[in-house]
């Protein structure tokens, strides 16, 4: 009776070997054509199955998430600044409007000065001419 389940269990162990020598054959060829970095990253994809594909996607999606924040805060920046800007437009406008209407008025304040000396000039030389 003991004889049959020798017979058994060898060929289980035989399969055993054979498993064996094909993962030491993989890991061989990896380390001969991978760098040492790759195969840190080989080893880690074999030991997570599927789960390392879920944190890249993960990652990609927090990426994506990152990115479009940051555009959308980049345009309400931009869109402030520009509203700024058009403020700043119109207030440099409004205030060279006061200072061309004030420049207007004191121009004609001058030319009624001038005005004003022409005909002290003429009164002062006709007394002057007449004495």
């Amino acid at each position: 009776m003991e004889r049959p389940s020798l017979e058994i269990n060898l060929p289980d162990t035989h399969e055993e070997g054979k498993l064996y020598v094909v993962d030491s054959l993989n890991n061989l060829n990896k380390l001969n054509v991978c760098p040492d970095e790759s195969q840190h990253v080989l080893d880690e994809e074999e030991n997570t199955d599927g789960a390392a594909e879920n944190t890249a996607g993960s990652n990609i999606s927090n990426n994506q998430r990152l990115f479009f924040v940051t555009f959308i805060l980049t345009l309400i920046i931009s869109l402030a600044l520009i509203s700024f800007v058009i403020f700043l437009i119109i207030q440099t406008r409004n205030k060279l409007d006061q200072i061309s209407s004030r420049l207007i008025s004191e121009k004609k304040n001058i030319e009624e000065l001038k005005k004003m000396h022409d005909m002290i000039l003429k009164h002062l030389n006709q007394s002057g001419t007449q004495e």
